[in-house]
């Protein structure tokens, strides 16, 4: 069982230590910040745009955020006496805290719930960091089984947390990965946000799902549909295990996308089982490893974790499944959001599906190797 352990930082902010399996209590002095931090920042706020009847978050003081500052500076780096970071700890295993500079939170509760034009209200709900491993390099495909299992049941912790606290409507693991796709520090990690909104995408793929689920008469997810479609296809498969398969979806939109879905129909990571995180920690690496094996350089990616809404009309029609995406649409060009995408929302992909599963598919035995690391179950 993954261990784990909560403390705070100086300015009162959460951190919670999630330690390998089999690992030793923590050092008392490992959960105790000395730093001397000023007190957190106002919250930002939100505004809703009527033109589209989305919500919109202003967050100003991230402007001062902490950008890709170098090795020996770095904030997620454990504790050292020339680099006090935001870990305490000389060493750890996987750690999550609230972000020093939020998009949403540090308040929580509901936002307006019949907005019109000039609606605001704090940006309440949280953002969270989850730093993945104490090296400063690396990345999550080369974390090995044990460490990338500690990272799934973080997410899954934080999942049922988030979701609790008041006004959460949506929680959302993710991990931007180069600075391509704008990551602001090097060090491998991802994020959390809880949202008192359900935003854009989440809400068009919700109500899909919930017209499916209702043509079925509540007995299949869409993500399920989908996924038998592709497995019966086959064109577009990348990879099948006995609890999760990824293929490239039919209609993909960027030139690298691929979507990993549990074969269980589940709304999140918390209603996993033991047996479907360990598979996962195998299938998902080797997915990332596969992406990197398609050019001679790492790929930037997005790998955005669509989780079912925290409300019960739309969670019972949901499916928890990854869309890892990536602009990367040859070895040096990339796609950029342009007329057509960011302005109206209509994608044309640069690539085939058919021909970007069969290269995935091709660089397999990489994959494989790579997410077999020793200590693993069979």
């Amino acid at each position: 069982m993954t261990r784990i352990t909560t403390t705070r930082l100086a300015d009162g902010r959460e951190l919670i230590y999630f330690d390998d399996a089999g690992s030793t209590d923590r050092h008392p002095d490992s959960l105790v910040d000395r730093r001397e931090l000023p007190g957190r920042a106002e919250p930002g706020e939100v505004r809703y745009d009527a033109l589209s009847g989305e919500w919109v978050a202003v967050a100003a003081h991230r402007q001062t955020r902490t950008h890709l500052p170098p090795a020996d500076q770095c904030p997620i780096c454990p504790t050292t006496n020339a680099n006090p970071s935001e870990i305490p700890a000389p060493d750890y295993d996987v750690v999550v805290f609230e972000n020093r500079f939020p998009s949403l939170g540090p308040v929580n509760g509901l936002i307006p719930q019949q907005p019109g034009w000039g609606t605001t209200a704090p940006a309440s709900g949280r953002c969270e960091v989850v730093a993945f491993t104490p090296g400063h390099t690396g990345s999550f495909s080369a974390l090995g089984w044990p460490r990338a299992r500690t990272v799934i049941d973080a997410w899954a912790h934080r999942t049922e947390a988030l979701s609790s606290l008041p006004g959460i409507q949506q929680v959302f693991p993710f991990e931007n990965r180069g600075p391509e796709i704008g990551v602001t520090l090097h060090h491998p990690h991802g994020q959390i946000y809880a949202y008192p909104y359900i935003p854009p995408r989440s809400a068009a793929i919700a109500s899909a799902a919930g017209v499916h689920w209702d043509a079925s008469g509540g007995t299949q997810s869409l993500s399920s549909a989908l996924l038998a479609a592709e497995r019966n296809d086959g064109r577009r498969m990348v990879l099948e295990g006995e609890h999760f398969s990824a293929y490239v979806p039919f209609a993909a939109r960027w030139p690298l996308e691929v979507h990993l879905v549990p074969h269980r129909q589940v709304p999140d990571f918390a209603a996993l089982t033991g047996a479907e995180r360990d598979e996962l920690a195998h299938v998902y690496p080797e997915l990332l490893t596969r992406l990197d094996a398609l050019y001679p350089t790492e790929t930037p990616y997005i790998a955005a974790w669509h989780q079912a809404p925290v409300g019960p009309a739309l969670r019972r029609a949901g499916h928890l499944h990854l869309q890892l995406t990536s602009p990367r649409r040859a070895a040096d060009k990339l796609k950029f959001l342009a007329g057509s995408e960011a302005a109206v929302g209509a994608f044309i992909n640069d690539t085939t599906p058919e021909s970007v599963a069969e290269r995935l598919r091709a660089v397999a035995a990489v994959g494989t190797a790579a997410s077999s690391p020793e200590g693993a179950p069979a």
